[in-house]
């Protein structure tokens, strides 16, 4: 299902001041010495009240916790962070995460995984990969995953991974949730051109610049590296939100027709105006506030229906 949100009257205004602001630093290509940068700019999105933030350590991966006060008992939610490989962290992102986690009720790991291009592919996906293991190996049953940019196609490479292995067992992820996901590191999509004037933030030359830290000569279709080449059979259900005026558009539309085309059960929401993770402007954007609310809500009830679905049936008394 694909639902098209067209640009708010409140949020026209705020859009047309990201892109004066931006325009001057459009198409800079940044390394590692942007990563204090990149972190500072997520960490001016709001805290969510009652959340706490604690450091800590899953499956031999470093992290964060985010434990909001209202979380239920048995659940988990892996949260992937973006920056292109390169950047940014689990702290510098606990406060986006955070609202997500206060939102759904449900405590959170964010994993700091190894970054580029100090540590290539797959460096990034074997470290979340070690890190959901470690939510199952601590007795969490029900558990969902999200992320955004890199992060999201993080999510989307590891959901494939674990379904592939499902045979042997394994818990299973109950939902997935992306934002703006880079799936395709070879970087075929047509958005590079027909969004390419639209796009604010973002070129072509800037993603390559990061896949090429990032993959460092291997294969950009690797599907541990871009899961837009992934069997994508067997997934749980994916909601997949995304901005109109960005050039990752279509790493996001492709994305969702191959998962329907699988019989995965797939939400997409294209939010005209928007650019790439537009939710991190919480406070600035109407959007922002109407996307992680419905991104929340879709975790919620997934892991609602996972809490009914373990239920065992009572005996009918007298029988």
């Amino acid at each position: 299902m694909t639902t098209i949100h067209p640009l708010s009257s409140e949020d026209a205004p705020a859009v047309a001041a990201l892109r004066q602001v931006t325009s001057t630093h459009k198409g800079e290509i940044f390394g590692p010495e942007a990563r204090p940068m990149f972190d500072a700019m997520l960490a001016a999105t709001p805290a969510a009240a009652d959340v706490r933030v604690e450091a800590g350590t899953i499956g031999g991966i470093a992290g964060f916790w985010l434990r909001p006060a209202n979380a239920r008992s048995g659940a988990r939610m892996l949260y992937i962070h973006g920056g292109g490989y390169v950047l940014g962290s689990a702290q510098g992102l606990s406060h986006f995460a955070g609202q997500i986690a206060a939102r759904a009720g449900v405590d959170t790991f964010a994993p700091d995984y190894r970054l580029a291009p100090e540590h290539p592919f797959p460096a990034a996906i074997d470290d979340v990969v070690a890190a959901y293991h470690g939510l199952v190996a601590d007795g969490t049953e029900k558990i969902v995953v999200a992320g955004d940019s890199a992060g999201g196609g993080l999510t989307l490479a590891l959901v494939s991974i674990l379904a592939a292995d499902r045979t042997k067992g394994l818990v299973q992820p109950v939902g997935a949730a992306v934002m703006s996901p880079w799936t395709d590191l070879a970087l075929t999509g047509e958005s590079y051109q027909t969004r390419a004037e639209a796009d604010p933030i973002f070129t072509r030359e800037v993603l390559a610049a990061f896949a090429d830290m990032y993959l460092q000569g291997q294969d950009a279709t690797n599907p541990k590296a871009s899961p837009l080449y992934a069997p994508l059979n067997g997934l749980p259900p994916v909601r997949i939100d995304v901005g109109d005026n960005e050039v990752l558009l279509s790493d996001s539309i492709r994305y969702a027709d191959l998962a329907q085309a699988s019989n995965v059960e797939v939400t997409l929401s294209v939010w005209e105006g928007m650019a790439h993770v537009f939710q991190s402007s919480l406070g600035q954007f109407l959007a922002a506030e109407q996307s992680i609310n419905a991104i929340s809500e879709f975790l919620r009830q997934r892991l609602d229906k996972a809490a009914i679905d373990t239920i065992p049936s009572n005996p009918i008394k007298g029988a």
